[in-house]
């Protein structure tokens, strides 16, 4: 069959014509030529025994060349199974309403973060503060990969007199926004791939693994501080930090920590997967000494929050950062830390490692987490007495203390 050419259209292009006609190109592509003239071009099918037509636009506006390339893409999705109208249609609309990269981030944060990470609103304010401002109303599908790099430069370098250089955060975020992409992609509300071969020494760096762990006076120091808060407003990080060194716990698990919680008929602590940092229900024994002063907390309390109030976690970052200046030490110590220092001190007591590693809320490996379910409550109760003993003697030791440790 001929292809038709430009002459041949033009010789007839808004000329008078007796009736309507259709001249065809060959693979479903065809002028309609109107009797008045217009020539528009149009792709012609079938589609589940049904015959149809797709209107491409006007000659010359649309060229032949063009008109060609539109139908080769048609008869591609057709070979693919797909209807061409439909398929233009979809298209149509993502190049109107297209997903922005803050679409795509907070459709992550909703589908995702929400259920299944316990720091899902730090996350968002990451965003909000790094992300968002510079290209967070820019289509995620047309983003290159140095408009990402911009955004993590700004983080890892800082801005001056505005922003601290925060090379592990860079390396922080840029996980979660890869993250975040792959969950759009595999669940097609949006492709990116411009992140994938970035890794966290391309944009920042590796947060740094500590062993800091606190001396016994640097110990005795902060259990003497967290019993007498001395000011209306250490009230809150006391009982953070009370908490943090009874049970060994993540911040955010005491942070986010609601009295539904706590069974003081059972003497449990449950920390549901939402707050747990391994996606998994931590349970752990309420020490007798605790409980009388938890019944307490929580009859004063005005809200569902074991704390009193609902903290961001980075103000008590920053604030928890900072008890080692104002008790004296001469090292810095986090509240990390104390998690670190609860680990050393009892498996220097003798405490058997994995009722530690239970009480940490670490997975146990190998063999025994496929089949050991066992929360080992006893024995985690008997090692919780056992160091709240030896936090009581620091006190009561003072400085002189010198703890007589199990081989």
């Amino acid at each position: 069959m001929s292809r038709l050419f430009d002459k041949k259209l033009r010789s007839i292009l808004n000329k008078p014509q007796e009736k309507v006609n259709v001249l065809s190109d060959g693979g479903g592509l065809g002028a309609r030529v109107s009797m008045l003239g217009k020539i528009r071009w149009q792709f012609r099918y079938k589609i589940n025994g049904k015959n149809k037509r797709l209107d491409l636009g006007d000659y010359p506006e649309i060229s032949i060349q063009r008109a060609r390339e539109l139908a080769y893409q048609y008869r591609g999705w057709l070979a693919e199974g797909e209807d061409p109208k439909h398929k233009r249609e979809m298209l149509r609309n993502e190049t109107l309403s297209p997903v922005t990269v803050k679409d795509a981030l907070e459709y992550w944060l909703v589908e995702y973060a929400e259920d299944n990470r316990a720091n899902v609103e730090k996350h968002r304010a990451q965003f909000q503060r790094h992300i968002y401002p510079y290209i967070g109303g820019l289509p995620v599908e047309m983003i290159d990969t140095r408009h990402w790099l911009e955004c993590f430069d700004r983080i890892k370098k800082g801005i001056q007199g505005k922003q601290k250089a925060a090379p592990v955060a860079a390396g922080y975020i840029l996980q979660n926004v890869k993250q975040a992409l792959r969950f759009c992609r595999v669940r097609h509300y949006a492709k990116s791939r411009v992140l994938d071969d970035l890794i966290i020494t391309d944009v920042g760096s590796r947060q740094q693994k500590k062993d800091r762990v606190l001396t016994d006076q640097e110990l005795a120091d902060v259990w003497k501080m967290v019993q007498t808060p001395e000011i209306r407003h250490m009230v809150y990080y006391s009982n953070l930090i009370k908490l943090l060194i009874t049970f060994g716990a993540r911040t955010q698990e005491v942070r986010l920590s609601t009295w539904d919680e706590w069974d003081f008929t059972q003497g449990t602590w449950t920390v549901p997967k939402s707050h747990s940092k391994t996606n998994a229900v931590i349970v752990r024994p309420i020490p007798q000494e605790m409980i009388s002063w938890l019944l307490e907390l929580k009859e004063c309390s005005s809200n569902e929050y074991v704390l009193g109030e609902l903290k961001k976690s980075e103000a008590v970052s920053v604030q928890g950062s900072q008890y080692w200046k104002r008790l004296g030490h001469k090292t810095k110590w986090t509240l990390h830390d104390l998690r670190r220092t609860l680990a050393t001190k009892m498996n220097d007591l003798g405490v058997a490692p994995h009722v530690v590693e239970q009480l940490l809320g670490h997975s146990l490996g190998g063999v025994m987490a496929i089949y050991n379910r066992s929360q080992y409550l006893p024995e985690k109760r008997a090692a919780l007495e056992l160091w709240l003993d030896r936090l009581d003697l620091l006190i009561r030791s003072e400085s002189n203390v010198s703890i007589m440790y199990s081989a």
